[in-house]
């Protein structure tokens, strides 16, 4: 791709309605651009001339009036105009002039039909004629948009780049005089090299590291000569994203990765970099602030006095208008910072790890889902050089400190006991693919029955990629096995919707919530728990239910329109949920799962059993998916 086309696209893709398109969509736009040039004073679009183009303000300011000769509105920078007429009989209805110079990007018609055809927001943008910000109001009034607003946005400029072979002396120079806080290292490529890209003197060259501030400031305390070549202090793990994935996206990859400078790229070329503090000041008021709180606290005790924030940060976002996905990755986000923050405490309190490990989190934190009301599922992945006699002393203590400051940040403890505290769920990872092949080999429904929250796994600190070979193991036999599946989907029968007769509702009976439905025993966790068992059929690694629910609708595991139905389901249950636990919370009660429908209003009531009959057709079908195989193909144990 030209560098035009690149300076087209990334200018573009910081504006609505651009801003939420694909990368695709935007490289089509930016191929095909014509650049225009106007002198203050002068006419771009005249009343009653044919037009076929949408015209898009790069620079300057234009003015556009009515056929009266009154002005209708002043635009600047990012702005589009023209697209009234481009949808009714191409002829001007508003003209325009410029009020500066202005420099002016033109999209032909085509691509501005294509873009309506195959866009349903930029169609909307574009057909609803009412200002700019009235539209982003709304737009923020339906959703967060940090789930969707494209990290692209953020970037203001192109990346410093600078070869390995250059000293540290003149990095620290350019970086300098460039303002920068990090530059991207290259190289001559390799073969199969992830990151390349091609200047204008047509050389490739791989994007070998990143070097940032805190990096020169480790070289100079180490002693390093001013001549020595960046190549060989950059740090070589390059961690980036994608110019279309989301800010949201952006802010969990740079946590999970403890980074504060993330590359992104578009496709194979870095087209900037993304700092924290980028987010942060994009994002005010959000989790974001509490996780920075998270990671400035230097005591349990600093930690814990930071959980009635969780709740207040809970209770604005669904405020907000957050939906379910955005509101679960959150919550699972601020609680990989509390885990993440306490171990390393325990690690300034206990020294190095003895061996390399991985802290592994199991249920709903793995799956992105958590909500106020959720307790801890933990585990450890220790290298396979541990030895228990020397070692486990260190990661018992580990574990005990991490279990226990959770619980002081309002993560009860697991009362199944899966917690890395038991020894059992604290192995070597030779051991822990010996449990999965076990489950999945040799399964039985009772063996499976507290095991199944296995099978939501995430790394969340420490040696990711003993993690990520559970995961690789489980998606590469699960499918293969019947009796597994088979196993997984009786056990995921176990909790039915609350409905009788005639679709009433059935009521809790237990003495404390009487007359009451638990929509987590009864609503959100046999929904997941089956949504699962298709995932593990088609061996997608996805954690969260409705990615999984994405990767299920690629084959054929479900009949036509049935995933839609479980993923609208999935989001009523949980958002019904949710808001009874903002009541509770605003009402100074601990928040529980618990819903008495009398105090729902009538549709909602309506839509809820609707909600627990897809649930119920599902597990119906789920029986007839995965039956047991017969006697003679079963394993013996």
């Amino acid at each position: 791709m030209e560098v035009e086309w690149l300076e087209i696209r990334q200018h573009m893709g910081q504006f609505p309605p651009f801003d939420a398109l694909s990368d695709e969509l935007l490289d089509e736009i930016a191929s095909q651009v014509e650049v225009a040039y106007f002198q203050a004073g002068s006419d771009i679009l005249v009343l009653d001339e044919e037009v076929r183009e949408l015209g898009y303000v790069r620079s300057g300011a234009v003015e556009v009036y009515r056929r009266n000769g009154s002005l209708h509105n002043r635009l600047g920078e990012g702005d589009i105009f023209g697209h009234f007429s481009l949808l009714r009989n191409y002829r001007v209805r508003f003209p325009a002039r410029a009020l500066e110079d202005s420099l002016i990007y033109f999209i032909p018609d085509a691509v501005f039909q294509r873009l309506c055809e195959q866009d349903d927001d930029f169609a909307d943008f574009v057909e609803v004629e009412r200002p700019r910000l009235e539209t982003a109001v709304e737009q923020h009034k339906q959703q967060n948009d940090m789930l969707v607003t494209r990290v692209r946005k953020l970037l203001s400029r192109y990346p410093l780049m600078l070869e390995a072979s250059t000293t540290l002396q003149e990095a620290a120079s350019q970086i300098t005089d460039y303002g920068a806080s990090a530059v991207l290292v290259l190289d001559t490529p390799e073969e199969n090299s992830r990151y390349v890209l091609r200047d204008s003197e047509e050389r490739d060259w791989q994007v070998r590291g990143i070097l940032t501030d805190s990096d020169f400031r480790r070289t100079v305390a180490e002693g390093r000569p001013p001549s020595t070549p960046i190549g060989e202090v950059a740090d070589k793990k390059l961690v980036a994203i994608q110019s279309g994935e989301s800010v949201h996206e952006a802010m969990l990859t740079m946590l999970r990765n403890n980074i504060h400078h993330l590359p992104v790229m578009h496709r194979r070329s870095p087209v900037g970099i993304v700092h924290l503090s980028d987010i942060i000041r994009y994002e005010t008021h959000s989790s974001l602030y509490l996780v920075s709180n998270i990671y400035s606290q230097s005591t349990v005790e600093g930690l814990a006095r930071l959980a009635p924030d969780v709740k207040g940060t809970f209770v604005r976002m669904v405020e907000d208008g957050a939906d379910s996905l955005m509101i679960g990755s959150a919550l699972s986000t601020i609680a990989r910072s509390f885990t993440r923050r306490l171990l390393e405490l325990a690690e300034e309190e206990l020294g190095p790890p003895p061996v390399p490990y991985c802290y592994m989190a199991m249920g709903s934190m793995a799956r992105n889902e958590q909500t106020l009301v959720t307790d801890q599922d933990n585990a450890l992945v220790l290298s396979d050089d541990y030895d228990p006699e020397r070692h486990d002393g260190y990661f018992m203590a580990l574990a005990t400190r991490v279990s226990d400051g959770l619980a002081a940040c309002g993560y009860a403890y697991c009362t199944g006991d899966i917690m890395a505290t038991n020894p059992r769920w604290r192995q070597p990872l030779s051991v822990w693919k010996g449990y999965f092949q076990d489950w999945i080999r040799d399964p039985t429904p009772e063996r499976l029955l507290h095991s199944s929250i296995f099978f939501d796994l995430d790394a969340v600190y420490g040696e990711n990629s003993f993690v990520e070979q559970l995961q690789d193991l489980v998606a590469h036999q699960a499918p293969h096995s019947k009796l597994f599946l088979a196993a997984m989907a009786r056990n995921a029968l176990n909790r039915t919707p609350p409905l009788g007769f005639f679709r009433t509702f059935v009521m809790e009976k237990d003495g404390k919530h009487n007359n009451s439905i638990n929509l987590k025993r009864r609503g959100t966790a046999p929904l997941t728990d089956l949504i699962r068992v298709h995932a593990l059929a088609c061996g997608s690694h996805a954690q969260n239910s409705f990615a999984r629910l994405d990767d299920i609708s690629h084959t054929q595991l479900l009949p036509d329109g049935v995933g839609e139905k479980l993923r609208h389901a999935l989001e009523f249950l949980t958002m019904t949920r949710i808001h009874h636990q903002v009541i509770d919370v605003q009402a100074e009660r601990e928040p529980d799962n618990n819903i008495e429908p009398e105090n729902i209003s009538d549709g909602d009531r309506h839509t809820l059993k609707d909600a627990f009959q897809v649930l119920s057709n599902a597990q119906k079908f789920l029986k007839f998916r995965y039956p047991l195989p017969p006697a003679s193909q079963r394993r013996r144990r």
